[in-house]
């Protein structure tokens, strides 16, 4: 079972998700936030936020069932 830790990461990697969506969205395609920060903040969330809330502690849960 995911704890606490597990579900406020994936929050807020859903919510950086939300954020990047909003300000690529946001603008003409020439604007600055669309093309640097928008992507930026995409894969932060996709490539780190997101699995780190998936496999924080795995390791853990695993040895504790085997005990």
């Amino acid at each position: 079972m995911a704890n606490r830790k597990n579900i406020l990461l994936i929050a807020l990697g859903i919510l950086m998700l939300v954020i990047g969506y909003v300000c690529l969205g946001s603008g003409p395609a020439t604007n600055p936030v669309s093309l640097t920060i928008a992507p930026i903040i995409l894969v932060f969330a996709y490539l780190v936020v997101i699995p780190l809330g998936i496999l924080w502690g795995s390791k853990r849960q695993g040895q504790q069932k085997g005990d």
